[in-house]
């Protein structure tokens, strides 16, 4: 890198906003040009602010971090996206490199593997934590799994696709029947018939089923504004 590369630092938790920026400030080739605890907040100022490369938070109230790879990348393709997240299971890293992320870092990373994930994506390459699992990379870069038919989303009951919108971004059962006032059981319900109906067999397939029908980007809040009774008053945290 031969100028300073711009950092913007998207994460909800201050502290971790913090320590991230304490340490990337050390680097005299790194600017952080601001640390935002949003989403929505992060996309509205790219414009003004004109970062090389987002760190990015997947859980973050609102917007995902998902949902906003996949908005930035269609708005700014060139900006490089790093998500930073505890996340180890298939479903996270499948859905964003789906996404379009370009690196994919653990927070319980050093310093140092910090250093070498930012200097990697911003030289163009593509960088995943050392613990997330060759085996999981390789299935995710070998997967052919087919076209889904059309008419697998108009199969769905409303609720199905509010289920299903909110396993794509990680979602617990405890929680999804929490935020509905529902039973956990019957949130399995819903799963069970979610896999019955679209013929998948894990929250992998359901994921990048929901990407590809654009419940993670801006045809999600359409589908989240169809019937506001559901909602019973809870706000998604």
């Amino acid at each position: 890198m031969n100028r300073t590369s711009r950092i913007l630092i998207v994460e909800d938790h201050a502290l971790l906003r913090a320590g991230m920026r304490a340490l990337i400030s050390k680097d005299p080739m790194l600017e952080v040009v601001a640390d935002l605890s949003n989403a929505r907040e992060a996309i509205a100022a790219l414009r003004t602010l004109e970062p090389d490369l987002i760190l990015m938070d997947i859980s973050m109230p609102g917007m995902s971090g998902i949902e906003a790879v996949i908005d930035i990348k269609k708005r700014y393709p060139s900006i490089r996206i790093i998500i930073v997240t505890v996340h180890k299971a298939d479903e996270y890293i499948h859905s964003s490199l789906r996404a379009g992320a370009n690196g994919y870092l653990l927070k319980d990373a050093t310093h140092e593997e910090l250093q070498v994930a930012i200097r990697s994506v911003l030289s163009g390459k593509t960088y995943l934590s050392p613990d997330v699992s060759a085996d999981v990379v390789q299935r995710y870069l070998s997967a052919k799994e087919p076209a889904q038919p059309i008419s697998s989303m108009s199969s769905l009951t409303h609720r199905e696709r509010q289920v299903l919108k909110l396993i794509a971004e990680g979602k617990t059962n405890k929680f999804i029947a929490e935020y509905f006032s529902l039973s956990v059981k019957t949130v399995e319900k819903h799963r069970s018939n979610l896999m019955q109906k679209l013929d998948m067999h894990n929250a992998s397939a359901l994921t990048a089923f929901a990407i590809d029908q654009g419940l993670l980007g801006h045809q999600a809040e359409r589908a989240w504004s169809v019937a506001p009774a559901a909602y019973d008053g809870n706000v998604l945290g």
